[in-house]
This record gives structure tokens, sequence and C-alpha cells, in this order.
């Protein structure tokens, strides 16, 4: 048995959907196209998104998405975090080294879930919330190699039947290497998984386990 839905609300968020989905943004004769409705349905969808923030007109009257969108979505990063530990500790004691869940944030990548390992002497400090360019580093260059972009990776492997994932060295910290793979398959976010470690080469296995735990990062997502 199918349960009831709000026909008012599935709009609203199809609306949300529109206009994320462009950058000029909409006019309430584009939206009622695309919806199939008339241009009144529009209007009060439009006001009851503008009251809470998730949508603002510009001077032209194109609609478009609204902080309020972002704000909502900061408050994502803790259930990405509690979805992708498990994969990424898994990961960081396997590998002995330092694990992270990498997303974008604008033009910048930002580490929103970091697991050291327990068993090693020392590692590579790597804390929740650093960022840096997506151009700087195996994560950021994961990410964009996701996206079909791939400036200034110097390593990039592929494993058949799988993303490949990207190796890097004293980018971001002198003496410590990365290897990292593109988060893919998941609506809505842009990522990467991998590891940092203090070495002067990335040892052969690595690359592969980080696609493994990047497609396991995926799958708890979904």
């Amino acid at each position: 048995m199918t349960a009831e839905t709000s026909q008012t609300l599935d709009r609203g968020l199809r609306v949300l959907k529109l206009l994320a989905d462009t950058d000029h943004g909409l006019t309430v004769t584009e939206l009622a196209a695309k919806l199939g409705v008339n241009r009144t349905v529009v209007y009060r969808l439009l006001a009851t998104l503008e009251q809470h923030a998730l949508v603002r007109r510009d001077l032209g009257g194109r609609a478009r998405v609204g902080l309020g969108v972002l704000r909502l979505a900061h408050q994502v990063h803790p259930l990405l975090r509690e979805a992708a530990l498990p994969a990424l500790r898994s990961l960081a004691e396997d590998i002995g080294a330092t694990a992270h869940l990498t997303l974008v944030d604008g033009t910048e990548a930002l580490a929103v879930a970091v697991v050291e390992p327990s068993w090693t002497d020392y590692h590579v400090a790597y804390r929740t919330g650093f960022r840096h360019t997506l151009e700087r580093g195996a994560a950021g260059r994961a990410i964009l190699a996701g996206r079909g972009v791939h400036p200034y990776v110097p390593e990039q492997r592929c494993v058949e039947g799988q993303p490949g994932f990207v190796l890097s060295q004293g980018d971001l910290e002198a003496g410590a290497s990365s290897a990292a793979a593109p988060l893919l398959g998941v609506t809505g976010i842009e990522g990467s998984v991998g590891v940092v470690m203090l070495a002067d080469a990335i040892p052969e296995r690595v690359g592969p386990r980080v696609v493994e735990a990047a497609l396991e990062v995926a799958d708890a997502l979904r």
C-alpha cells in the first residue's frame, strides 16, 4: 500500500530541485511550465519557501536557491560522518594511516570525518575541519577526477571496473604522502575518501584499498 503524500510539499521540493539544477535561476513562468501547474501555484510555493530563506528572488524576478539551504546542508555533515566512520575506521586500521572523508565546500575541499589508526607509533595529524583548494592534495584532486577534470594530477591510476585513485606527495604537509578516490554515485554529494601517511611513497596496495573504502562509504550514504 502506497503511503499518502502531500502534493504541496512534493511541488515545493521539486521547485528546490529545479532551482538547484540551474545557475541562472528560473522565472515563475518557467517553473510553472516545468511543474505543469499555473503561475498562482508557483507564486504561493515561492512565497512559502522565501519565508524560510530556502528561495530568494533577484531584481529581475528570477528565483534562486536561498542561503537557508546552506544552513540545512551544514547539518548533514554529522549524519555523513556517522555513516562513513565504519569504512574509515577499517581503512585506517588496515593501512595504518589516517583516513578521511572529504567533501566539496564551495570551491574548497573540507575534511568532515577523520579516523586515526590505533596501533601505529606515529601518524599524520589530520583534523576534521581542515580545508584546502581542490587543486592541492590527493583528496581534492580525486574530487576533480570524479568530475572528469584532471588538472595538476601527478599520478592517477584506475582499477578495472572501478573508479581510479589519485596519489600526491608533500602538497599539504612536508614528508606526507596521500591517496584518495572519488566518492561516486551519491546524489547531491561530491567528495573523496583517502589516507594520509608519513612516507616518501605510497605502498602499492594502498590505492586499491582506498578505492574499496570509497565504494563502501558511497554504499553507506545511498
